[in-house]
């Protein structure tokens, strides 16, 4: 991709009153994701823009971002934002469809909130009334596509896009929904510095989040925001058109082919052991790579074939720490996996699981 307007370190052509509209005077309010910080003027939001108009994975145009720490901390502020203006007397319902991510139980419920409240798995669910809906694609801990499931008037979903990256699956069109989550942690790798950022269309509720994040941790740090700008610059320079001035590895590119030689040597490693099973994806047009590619998710999330089998204890005894998936509403009999961790963690790993011939019961 060619990108226009663009050049390293400096953005040129921006309409600041435009982004600015709903900064506040107060620089904490992390809304829009942009910081004029008082000496050099980083315009993060513009670096964020420019991710999506290369990946082409979200919709941006005439929308509101707010910064957080981390996309949990908006998690809570997308719940807070939706059931605070309803006056409910009882706390609005969270769901979401089994085997979904398994912090948002706890992270409902932690605070007992008169707010909202979780409310299990979102195929069962059968009350009336309004109900927030975690909607995490490519989800997680499985990797697969997901849509709202319930799909009732008062419903309000919530999308978690934390992986919807090409380095994990084919980016087929770009997300266009009310609440959209995403992560610097899940983009890039760089989970310390503890930034996300939702795009919501509703100004009113992206003032509500912002609102929480400010009560909650008086806004958002700025050196991590600069960082967390200048890594999404840097990646974004990577995935232009090859030049004498670019000789940067394309990002998604050089991540793409590490997950996909993972997942390779993790199919071998269990191909001979009729003990364990992973799921197979289909090979989707992706519009950043203009080919066919296969889904490689950030975690696996596999099945051991014996009924009854605590897969999460087996493993454990083999010296494998897996998250069982009763923690995501599934079965005992599934674990997630994570794909991401150093080399030689992971080499360990496959050399271990490997060495797991069968079962004695």
């Amino acid at each position: 991709m060619e990108c226009r307007n663009f050049v390293r370190g400096k953005i040129t052509g921006l309409n600041i009153d435009k982004l600015v509209s709903l900064e506040s005077e107060n620089y904490s309010d992390p809304i829009f994701m942009v910081r004029l910080m008082v000496d050099n003027r980083i315009l993060s939001f513009e670096m964020g823009r420019l991710i999506y108009e290369v990946v082409g994975n979200a919709v941006v145009e005439n929308r509101h971002v707010v910064v957080g720490t981390g996309s949990s901390q908006l998690i809570l502020a997308a719940m807070y934002a939706l059931s605070d203006p309803l006056n409910d007397p009882n706390p609005v319902s969270v769901v979401s469809a089994s085997p979904y991510y398994s912090s948002y139980p706890e992270m409902a419920d932690f605070l007992r909130s008169g707010l909202f409240k979780w409310a299990g798995d979102a195929r069962t669910f059968d009350k009336d009334g309004p109900y927030i809906e975690m909607v995490t694609t490519p989800n997680n801990p499985d990797g697969f596509i997901r849509e709202p499931v319930v799909n009732r008037a008062k419903g309000m979903p919530v999308h978690d896009l934390a992986y919807y990256w090409p380095q994990y699956t084919a980016i087929t069109s770009a997300a266009d929904h009310d609440i959209m989550l995403f992560t610097v942690s899940k983009c890039t790798g760089h989970a310390g510095s503890r930034i996300g950022w939702a795009i919501v269309k509703d100004e009113a509720v992206a003032r509500k989040m912002v609102k929480f994040i400010e009560v909650s941790s008086i806004g958002v740090s700025k050196e991590a925001q600069n960082r967390a700008a200048t890594i999404l610059e840097i990646i974004s320079l990577s995935c232009c058109t090859k030049s004498d001035d670019n000789k940067l590895e394309n990002f998604f590119e050089f991540s793409h082919a590490l997950m996909a030689e993972r997942w390779k040597k993790l199919r071998e490693a269990i191909k001979n052991n009729k003990l364990f099973h992973l799921a197979k994806f289909p090979k989707l047009h992706c519009n950043f790579a203009k080919d066919y590619t296969e889904t490689y998710p950030a975690f696996a999330w596999m099945k051991c074939n014996e009924s009854g089998v605590d897969c999460e204890k087996l493993l454990k005894g083999h010296k494998i720490l897996t998250r069982s998936g009763k923690r995501f509403g599934s079965d005992e009999e599934y674990v997630r996996i994570s794909m991401l961790s150093r080399d030689e963690e992971f080499d360990l790993f496959l050399l271990r699981i490997s060495a797991i011939v069968h079962h004695d019961n």
